[in-house]
């Protein structure tokens, strides 16, 4: 069974006519960072290639309790055909569940994030984000929060001043810090630091009760932490969980005014869980809209379209790899990931691979215009029938900031799957196309 839907004419149109839309505003802002907040990555474009705020050289001082209210908005275009070759399969209502959905080119829904922070004391600060409209949920909703300690002034202590200069302190129910690509990666209407629209196949992100202490000091950086390893929070179901430790140790440094060189390794591990969420935690949804999704299934259940969760849902160990190298505009984001566990139906472990490089060439005033090219590779065994699955993705892109919170970006997306049987939807399956994205991030 083929089925394929595309309207290519119309996504040339919008791609030449998009950029003029907002051409008056073109002039790039200044680079002064104007943020009035303690160790807080910027939400605008001043945040691109900041990752963890850095510890050493915080030259924002503290005048008192201030609370700064931002958030972002994305509206995409999309413009993607989907197919497959898959046997039908119908249900008891006689629907063919291997049977496309019919997809076309138009906008989808806007997504838009509101973010509460708050300096609270030298050192000190609170972050909150709420999710306003998001595909998995018409309503609005807490994404999480944390509160951060990058001094302890409330001890009046000059020892424990001096140790936190190397230290911080995150808790809360928070985004955990597993990994680089989350920095890179878009949330939900959080789109700005992402130089494509789509993020990662094996898409590694969760919120989860837990804490993380870090050690922070001429480029060294080392965490360690620890969660109670549940999304939703309950106290049902005693002992189903048990906590979840992750870990991160990295080199990042300004080789010279040119060179910026970062290596960081990334470890999250779960020995026992009612259901793992590792790759299965953004609940906000998928960028890439109804793709390789059947005709019956609810659009609620739809929002993961075009990513791959490998099911290692009772046991999980996963370790991440994350070179970055930036030499005057030229970068190099790549990423090695190892996920390895089981369902509890299952008698041995499984494990799957995701491999990723992404290229990306910053020009222009202030590096305002960019040119970006990723591939993702993700692989292993199915659960159950331990065919060797393979989902390929190449992502070609560019984007324009027109002013510091404003961003238009295109990408062009090509995905296929190899190694499902023909009674899976993602036999001899692929989608591709174009996607727009035109960003606001404050």
């Amino acid at each position: 069974m083929k089925r394929r839907t595309t309207h290519t004419a119309t996504v040339i149109l919008l791609m030449m006519i998009f950029p003029l839309a907002v051409v008056g505003q073109s002039k790039t802002q200044s680079q002064t960072t104007s943020r009035d907040l303690q160790y807080y990555r910027p939400s605008d474009q001043l945040g691109i290639g900041v990752f963890e705020p850095a510890k050493q050289g915080e030259t924002t001082g503290f005048t008192g309790v201030r609370a700064r209210l931002g958030g972002g908005s994305t509206l995409q275009f999309q413009g993607l055909g989907h197919e497959n070759g898959a046997d039908s399969r119908f249900n008891d209502d006689g629907k063919n569940l291997n049977e496309l959905i019919e997809i076309g080119s138009n906008f989808n829904l806007a997504t838009a994030n509101l973010d509460f922070d708050v300096q609270l004391a030298d050192g000190v600060r609170m972050h909150l984000r709420t999710y306003l409209s998001s595909r998995h949920h018409g309503e609005a909703w807490v994404k999480g929060g944390y509160i951060q300690f990058d001094a302890l002034p409330f001890f009046n202590s000059e020892t424990i001043d001096n140790i936190m200069k190397s230290f911080r302190i995150k808790m809360g129910h928070m985004e955990i810090n597993y990994g680089d690509a989350h920095f890179r990666r878009s949330d939900n209407g959080m789109t700005i630091h992402n130089p494509l629209v789509g993020n990662y196949i094996m898409d590694a992100f969760t919120t989860e009760v837990g804490g993380e202490l870090y050690y922070m000091n001429k480029g060294v950086l080392a965490m360690v932490g620890m969660t109670n390893g549940k999304l939703n929070q309950s106290v049902t179901n005693p002992g189903a969980t048990k906590p979840s430790i992750l870990g991160k140790l990295g080199y990042d440094t300004q080789v010279n005014d040119d060179l910026r060189v970062r290596l960081t390794g990334s470890l999250y591990h779960t020995s026992q869980s009612a259901s793992t969420h590792l790759y299965g935690g953004d609940r906000s949804g998928s960028r890439y809209y109804y793709v390789l999704e059947n005709i019956v299934s609810s659009s609620s259940k739809q929002f993961t379209s075009g990513r791959f969760n490998p099911g290692l849902r009772n046991e999980l160990t996963a370790i991440m790899i994350n070179p970055f190298v930036k030499y005057k505009g030229l970068e190099f984001f790549g990423m090695y990931e190892s996920a390895s566990g089981k369902a509890a139906s299952e008698a041995s472990t499984r494990r799957w691979t995701q491999i990723s490089g992404e290229v990306t060439y910053r020009f222009g005033s202030a590096e305002n215009i960019y040119a970006v090219a990723r591939y993702t590779k993700a692989y292993g065994p199915e659960s159950g029938s331990l065919n060797d699955l393979t989902i390929n993705r190449v992502q070609i892109g560019g984007g324009w900031f027109l002013s510091r919170n404003v961003l238009a970006k295109v990408e062009y997306v090509n995905q296929t799957y190899d190694g499902f049987d023909s009674s899976s939807i993602f036999y001899d399956g692929s989608f591709d196309g174009v996607m727009l994205e035109a960003v606001i991030s404050f």
